[in-house]
């Protein structure tokens, strides 16, 4: 029989790739895509309520099918990332800095794989 301890004990041992919906320290509701290897690809803004933050993991679904939908820039320091952008133009993800363009085109490619089909952990 499944109790709700078991539910979340067996959730917090969620193999990646996943999406991780998490509160902060201002109260607002983030997510975090980590790749198969556990390393996070992507991180939202805040989102005020949680069912924005769903909002958003569905717009990244959506979303990370479309090459045209990733901005890639290089940071102030030279180092290399990209945001995802929703159809209407905003940034609904933004990735960690890579030393490298390689290193930016696999993290969008890990997206694009690992994006569509991850489950979601709600650790909030």
């Amino acid at each position: 029989m499944y109790t709700k301890r078991n539910i979340l004990i067996k959730e917090r041992h969620m193999k990646n790739p996943k999406f991780l919906i998490f509160t902060g320290k201002d109260k607002q509701f983030y997510f975090r895509l980590n790749a198969a290897n556990g390393e996070p690809i992507l991180a939202s803004e805040g989102y005020k309520a949680k069912s924005g933050c769903k909002n958003g993991i569905a717009s990244v679904k959506k979303n990370a099918k479309k090459d045209a939908q990733f901005k890639r820039l290089t940071a102030k320091n030279g180092q290399f990332y990209f945001n995802l952008i929703a159809g209407n133009n905003q940034v609904i993800g933004k990735s960690e800095t890579y030393k490298s363009e390689r290193g930016r085109k696999n993290g969008i490619e890990s997206v694009k794989k690992n994006a569509p089909g991850a489950p979601i952990e709600d650790a909030s």
